[in-house]
């Protein structure tokens, strides 16, 4: 009797397990979360094969009509910026936020920042510690005469096209502004390292300060309380800050439009986020009924 009763025991136990893991396997429906798509372009311009994390707003299609404004977004790598710039963009086009068009956001994978974002140095310390600066040329030329023309010949764009930097990143679109301002029409500069090349490039001329400059350009600059830049001559990051913003406005130009913004409980390291966003108001203000 007591074999039987161990017997029925078991058979009830089998069919019970049997139906659990099929059960697990029947309800399992895990599949990768796709945020955006990745891009290869071979640069003649860097020599090199560089890396594009492309997000693409919601209902974008390629046979539709609709075009959409690009932000270009350098440290675009996953592990750099691109995943929370890409989700600022997403929830501020939210149709109830409705802050920011739908728009499509390039992330330009970093290879080497500090050959890429730096114009030559004359000081020889900085040359000592990071030999492979001084390259901002080609990379601005890849920008200008790879880039662009390859996400506007593949991706719906419209001709708005905004750039998005921090600190040396900065420095580059700081560089792009004055030498190149054509190339964009909207500016985000977050934190930038003009204290390179003791400040030089606030020293120079530029279009954008002349009279004539007739494309409408919107600057927005931002700093957090970051202090004295790692300088033989002093220098402080708000102050290099405010003097880019004063340099442009002095300039009357009524085509372009710069605010200054100082965000006092941010750092270096956390500053990029809000700073964007309060970017997005700036650029897109929207009337308070």
């Amino acid at each position: 009797m007591n074999r039987i009763i161990t017997i029925i025991f078991l058979l009830f136990s089998s069919i019970s397990i049997f139906s659990q893991n099929t059960k697990s396997k029947s309800t399992e429906t895990t599949k990768p979360f796709v945020l955006g798509v990745i891009d290869e372009l071979q640069s003649k311009e860097l020599g090199e094969n560089r890396i594009l994390n492309i997000y693409l707003p919601e209902g974008y299609n390629p046979k539709d009509n609709e075009k959409y404004p690009v932000i270009y977004l350098l440290d675009g790598s996953a592990d750099e910026d691109f995943i929370h710039i890409s989700g600022l963009v997403q929830f501020n086009s939210f149709e109830w936020i409705n802050q920011v068009p739908k728009s499509i956001v390039v992330g330009i994978a970093t290879v080497d920042r500090r050959r890429d974002f730096t114009f030559p140095t004359t000081l020889e310390k900085d040359k000592t510690r990071f030999p492979t600066t001084g390259h901002s040329d080609k990379f601005i030329a890849f920008i200008e005469k790879e880039l662009q023309p390859f996400i506007d010949k593949k991706y719906k764009t419209t001709t708005s096209k905004t750039i998005i930097g921090q600190s040396l990143g900065g420095l580059l679109e700081t560089e792009i502004l004055l030498k190149k301002p054509f190339l964009f029409n909207k500016y985000v500069i977050v934190s930038p390292s003009l204290w390179w090349n003791n400040g030089s490039l606030l020293n120079s001329d530029s279009e954008i300060l002349h009279e004539n400059f007739n494309q409408q350009t919107e600057v927005y600059i931002a700093v957090g309380k970051e202090g004295l830049t790692p300088t033989e001559i002093p220098r402080v990051m708000e102050v290099d800050a405010n003097l880019l913003a004063e340099k442009i406005k002095a300039s009357k130009n009524k085509n372009i439009r710069v605010y200054f913004d100082y965000l006092p409980t941010e750092n270096h390291g956390t500053i990029l986020h809000p700073a964007v966003s309060n970017s997005f108001r700036f650029f897109y203000p929207q009337n308070k009924e």
